[in-house]
């Protein structure tokens, strides 16, 4: 009875870590698919996650999660960036060559860090917004 059980518990972790390597592949396979970091406005945590953007929003789904929708959805309309910088000492969750920008969103403030060769894709992306923002 034990062994069985052991047996299943074993199964189980395998499962799910198949499940999370595929939903990381599928998430990573993308057009436009890109390691992000995002920090909600007043909060000291970055959470690192692969973020989509194209079209009229940016999707970003949690790197250690198994949910198959995205944790936020940036409406690239109601997107602004109020700021460039880079990692500082305070930001010690995130590799030293990223850039945090600082972005105004309809729900609030918010921080995105990005690979340096990321943002420039990222800001162009921002700025080609049809106009009547």
């Amino acid at each position: 009875m034990t062994t069985a059980v052991l047996v299943l518990v074993g199964v189980a972790l395998l499962v799910l870590l198949v499940a999370f390597l595929l939903r990381r592949r599928f998430l990573l396979s993308g057009l436009g698919a890109v390691t992000m970091w995002l920090r909600p406005g007043g909060s000291t945590r970055w959470s690192v996650g692969v973020a989509w953007y194209g079209g009229d929003a940016l999707l970003w789904y949690r790197a250690v999660s198994l949910s198959v929708r995205p944790q936020h959805r940036l409406s690239r309309a109601e997107l602004e960036v109020a700021g460039r910088r880079g990692a500082t000492r305070a930001d010690v969750a995130l590799p030293d060559d990223v850039v945090v920008l600082s972005i105004l969103t309809a729900a609030g403030p918010r921080d995105l860090a990005m690979d340096s060769s990321t943002v420039t894709g990222f800001l162009s992306w921002v700025e080609s917004a049809p106009r009547g923002r």
